[in-house]
């Protein structure tokens, strides 16, 4: 564990993680279950809701190619400075070490992307790759084999590591390519209408350090886009705890549930709430768990390469110091990722996205897309508290089915089971990132097909909609688009 962090420290407190500033060089206490916690006074009278404003007051209003890029209303002067050198940290390429960019090398020895922007381009959204042999932008391949570790977190396959590194630095051999096939599955609406759906196979070739463990599972994923993660982080547990009905309860066939992952931070058990199946607590532990995994890039907080002992070369390597980013300049990309703003929704006075969102209600979808959530305290940016906020998810974990399963369990998430992802700004992908193809691994090419995979507990609400008209399915659409 680091000594010092420059600007903040994360601790547990009570029922939430929060932020508390330190003093730089200053020695970091433990965690403290019971601090008392931060109280800031409500305002006196509330401002009527709007359903325009999905961040709540730190919604903007933007269209463009840049919507996912904008910083939230009301940051303090020093949060904003601070936001814009994260930006800079976020985007630029990192180098290979040594180099006269002492501040940026350290790629490497594998690695996916060479920058955070390289999967999230305008902090936006990754795609699978188009052809075959065209290098992923955005998209990886988790490995594991069958167990589970003592804090019940995935093990890693024995050669390659937990995650399948594409790209090396120069002297290392990569550790291979990905393939991936598409196999056809052709469907009707209740109204006659056909439609076609992607099955993808993922195949890992050419590869350079021996044959995987015959029990390997694969677990394909996209980078998601970072819009509002600061609002989701100050969302309080309780109220996750309170949306979640693991034994069904209420008969609906709705059971989310909360994943229960390691916190190597405060060294004990939290609840999930970010990442494709909510296996990272907090966002440090999701920033400085992507510059180690997808860019080779250590931390205080993960302060090894992902070196196997089957690898010399990548253990031979040069590296950037310990660690190759400084402990500051990660919670400045930190606090980048908390204040990305949400744009605002689209289009509410029209008659068909609100017949859409009539809709989308009647199928139960809003079971799992929870439409609006209350923020609590955020501790380090005062704006992002006390929010009404519109990202229709729940952050739980839900049994999506066969079809969507990756039959990979991540902590407490089986192999079939998926956090109900965001949706807000789900209308502005194709604007910010030049395509429309969603889910965890970016099969569905649209948003019908997107919901024409789910299953499991979502299968009555996908059995709805293959009986709306060709009409009601076009004003269905149309309101997601409006998010």
């Amino acid at each position: 564990m680091p000594k010092h962090f420059c600007l903040y420290f994360l601790s547990l407190m009570g029922l939430g993680l929060s932020l508390l500033a330190c003093q730089s060089g200053a020695a970091l206490p433990g965690p403290t279950p019971t601090a008392a916690p931060v109280v800031i006074a409500a305002a006196s009278t509330e401002a009527p809701f709007n359903p325009a404003l999905s961040g709540g007051q730190t919604t903007i209003f933007n269209t463009t190619p840049n919507a996912f890029g904008q910083p939230a209303p009301g940051l303090e002067r020093m949060d904003e400075l601070f936001f814009f050198v994260g930006n800079s940290f976020f985007n630029q390429n990192w180098v290979i070490a040594p180099a006269s960019t002492t501040a940026r090398d350290g790629l490497g020895p594998m690695f996916n992307s060479r920058s955070c922007a390289g999967c999230h381009f305008k902090d936006g959204r990754g795609r699978a790759p188009n052809v075959d042999g065209e290098s992923p932008t955005g998209f990886l391949i988790r490995l594991s084999i069958p167990g589970a570790s003592l804090h019940h977190a995935p093990v890693p396959e024995p050669t390659y590591g937990g995650q399948f590194q594409n790209e090396a630095i120069m002297g290392v051999p990569a550790e291979g390519k990905i393939k991936i096939e598409y196999q056809d599955v052709e469907g009707q609406f209740g109204d006659g209408s056909t439609y076609s759906l992607r099955q993808p196979t993922y195949t890992l070739t050419d590869l350079a350090y021996g044959e995987m463990h015959p029990e390997v599972m694969l677990s394909p994923r996209v980078a998601n886009q970072m819009i509002g993660l600061g609002l989701l982080e100050a969302v309080p547990e309780a109220t996750l705890l309170e949306l979640a009905d693991p034994a069904d309860r209420d008969g609906d066939g709705i059971s989310g549930r909360p994943n229960y992952v390691w916190d190597a931070y405060n060294n004990q058990m939290a609840i999930g709430r970010f990442g494709w199946k909510a296996n990272q607590p907090h966002l440090l532990q999701q920033v400085a768990g992507a510059f180690n995994g997808d860019m080779g890039i250590t931390t205080d907080l993960f302060a090894t390469d992902n070196c196997a002992a089957t690898q010399p070369e990548c253990q031979a390597a040069p590296h950037g110091g310990a660690p190759e980013i400084a402990a500051d300049d990660l919670l400045k990309v930190v606090l980048y990722a908390s204040a990305l703003a949400v744009p605002a929704r689209r289009n509410l006075d029209d008659p068909v996205v609100r017949e859409g969102e009539a809709i989308f209600a009647a199928a139960n979808c809003t079971a799992c897309h929870s439409p609006v959530l209350e923020t609590g305290v955020h501790p380090t940016i005062p704006a992002l508290s006390y929010q009404t906020i519109q990202p229709y998810t729940d952050l739980l974990l839900h049994d999506m089915g066969d079809g969507l399963a990756d039959h990979r369990p991540d902590f407490q998430a089986s192999g079939s089971e998926w956090r109900t992802p965001p949706l807000w700004g789900i209308g502005l992908f194709e604007t910010v990132n030049g395509h429309t193809n969603y889910l965890h691994d970016g099969r569905a090419r649209n948003l019908m097909e997107a919901i024409l995979w789910h299953g499991g507990e979502a299968e009555a609400a996908k059995e709805h909609v293959l009986g709306l008209s060709g009409a009601e399915r076009e004003a269905l659409i149309a309101f997601l688009k409006s998010l």
